[in-house]
């Protein structure tokens, strides 16, 4: 498989600045290691864009189109599209996914 280039949606974005933004309210450089890390993750799915699992909340449901990254205590959810890896969120681990992108519908 040739390389994919890798697309972050602007939700995604969003999510990775406020989560290194909350991190960063109490401990700066970890914050910055964070986001180095989850960006690292994130373009090395050029490589070998299948690595990740399929999101489990999602196969539940019978949706098999998205993958996810751990990095820390978050989930990197992304596709894989002919052209292109997309990364469409960046997500607390802790938090539930379901609860989580209801709310990023609400935010759009």
């Amino acid at each position: 498989m040739s390389r994919l280039p890798v697309r972050w949606s602007r939700e995604a974005s969003l999510d990775l600045i406020e989560i290194v933004e909350f991190v960063g309210q109490d401990q700066p450089s970890a914050a910055r290691k964070l986001g180095r890390a989850i960006l690292a993750a994130a373009s090395r799915l050029k490589q070998n864009p299948r690595r990740g699992k399929v999101v489990p909340e999602l196969w539940e449901q019978g949706i098999s189109d998205y993958r996810q990254l751990t990095i820390s205590a978050y989930r990197i959810i992304y596709s894989v599209r002919a052209d292109s890896v997309g990364i469409l969120a960046v997500v607390d681990s802790r938090r539930d996914l379901h609860l989580a992108l209801f709310q990023r519908l609400i935010r759009s």
